[in-house]
């Protein structure tokens, strides 16, 4: 059977190198294969650093849906080897030797950004190497670029000889980023060293003091640089070409000009990926996130703390406010975008709710299989598009809400749970809350009782005045009704819920 026909939707992807939007087609659809950069594990993970890892986390699960989820190969590196390392845990572990500090640091920080990203709705990558279990495989890969002249050695330094990356007479450096030498030159902190050859050349390699964490290699005790991790570690766990390289657009240049420049050369391969993705920057209440402005903030605060906007925020909150706007565009995280999100996100739990969908563990297998809507499907194959992927989510909730159609209820389950937003268990817990609010609430049931069967009798009499001032009564004494049918027998049911 054809890969392709499994969602029965072609996906389209915006491509950063040929600036355009382009119909994905996996080079093995057996084995579709995406790497995004992760993170630095010394410190708490910003809300920037969510972005990507949501987005991506979305295009991961509709992969998985198109294409089955044995037949997709997501990796997401762990950086463990960084200066900002290993000053973090020289002051965090004082009199602690310092590979000591570092491997206690790292392992605490990893397992902070873990529980965060479970906490936003995002699955587990299939690999998430570290860059310290990889060593060998730089060191491999610098070893052939200096064997072919794509790189030299100077004063324990390695550094890549960026002039080489060319076809011809053209240099293919900067066509990631679509800039010139000149432009990357003045907009880059260009280390300047008397053991460059060019000032745009940039290292794989560095010699590592007593002090600082090192492994034996040719050119002496020493540790990588930044971009050759990403580029040994997809090389050995994906191949020296695949489907999707993703990330920040913070991330495109250098990093990432850097790491096609180093694999194409390294490889012997015209490109690295097929498709380089970006997300957009992330700001707060309109400026540029910073230390410094007082408007920093790390996930773990925003879903534990109360720095922004007097509250903590839900995981689902958080991850579905990133999602309304689309990936590729510049986000505002503000309290109000945060609030619409939420009030968006009950009224989709309340409208399941009310068409009669029932999360109890007797469902959860029926649950569990519904997929997502077929439209909707194809609004997030066009580019993840999420305006037209909530148009779909506020079209199924609205027909939910009329209490005449458990289809739609069930297609807006199937839609969310697609996105990551909801799972059968989050539904459980809040169903089970809200059953346990309206159990607790200072309400008179019996009188509420009487009170439907009152409407219910004015309903089959066509007593419609009747009926709606039964219901206005108890709206205005804070009890909300919601009717569905029965999809088998069509008897109106009715439930109620404490909105005070």
């Amino acid at each position: 059977m054809d890969k392709m026909s499994k969602s029965g939707h072609k996906i389209r992807l915006y491509n950063t190198l040929s600036k355009a939007k382009e119909r994905f087609e996996p080079i093995d659809p057996d084995n579709v294969r995406m790497y995004v950069c992760g993170p630095t594990v010394y410190d708490y993970a910003h809300i920037g650093n969510a972005r990507p890892a949501i987005v991506f986390d979305v295009l991961f699960r509709l992969l998985r849906q198109t294409y089955g989820a044995d037949h997709v190969t997501y990796l997401r590196n762990i950086t463990d080897v960084d200066d900002k390392i290993n000053a973090r845990a020289a002051r965090d572990f004082p009199g602690v030797p310092l590979n000591e500090a570092i491997r206690k640091l790292t392992a605490t920080t990893e397992r902070q950004y873990q529980d965060d990203m479970k906490e936003l709705g995002c699955l587990d990558p299939t690999r998430q190497p570290r860059a310290t279990e990889n060593i060998d495989e730089m060191i491999a890969m610098i070893t052939t670029l200096i064997e072919q002249g794509h790189a030299y050695e100077a004063q324990g330094h390695v550094l890549f000889r960026v002039a080489s990356f060319r076809q011809g007479e053209q240099t293919r450096y900067g066509e990631l980023s679509h800039r010139s030498l000149d432009d990357m030159i003045a907009g880059a902190r260009v280390e300047v060293a008397p053991y460059k050859k060019d000032p745009m050349d940039f290292v794989l390699w560095k010699p590592s003091d007593d002090d600082q964490p090192g492994w034996d290699s040719p050119w002496g005790n020493g540790r990588p640089g930044w971009h050759i991790e990403c580029s040994a570690m997809s090389r050995k766990f994906l191949g020296p070409t695949f489907d999707i390289h993703g990330g920040g657009i913070d991330l495109s240049f250098p990093h990432h000009e850097n790491e096609r420049a180093q694999s194409c050369c390294a490889n012997g391969t015209e490109r690295m990926a097929r498709i380089w993705m970006h997300n957009g920057f992330l700001q707060i209440n309109g400026e540029k996130m910073s230390k410094s402005l007082g408007n920093f903030f790390t996930v773990h605060e925003l879903l534990h703390g109360t720095k922004f906007g007097g509250r903590s925020w839900p995981g689902d909150v958080l991850r579905l406010a990133m999602l309304t706007r689309h990936y590729r565009e510049p986000i505002d995280l503000s309290v109000d975008r945060l609030t619409e999100a939420e009030r968006m996100l009950e009224r989709w739990k309340r409208a399941m709710a009310a068409s009669g969908l029932d999360f109890v563990e007797a469902n959860r297998g029926a649950c569990e299989a519904l997929g997502p809507c077929s439209k909707l499907l194809a609004a997030l194959s066009d580019d993840m598009n999420m305006a037209g992927v909530l148009t779909h989510l506020h079209r199924h909730a609205k027909a939910s809400e009329s209490g005449t159609r458990l289809h739609n209820a069930q297609r807006l389950f199937g839609s969310l749970n697609l996105l990551g937003i909801v799972s059968f268990d989050s539904m459980k817990n809040w169903q089970e809350a809200t059953e346990k609010l309206q159990e607790n609430a200072d309400v008179d049931v019996e009188k509420i009782t009487v009170a439907i069967a009152q409407r219910k009798a004015a309903l089959a009499e066509k007593n419609w005045a009747e009926a709606d001032r039964i219901r206005d009564q108890l709206a205005s004494e804070g009890i909300r009704l919601t009717d569905s049918k029965d999809t088998e027998t069509g008897e109106r049911i009715t439930r109620w819920e404490v909105v005070k």
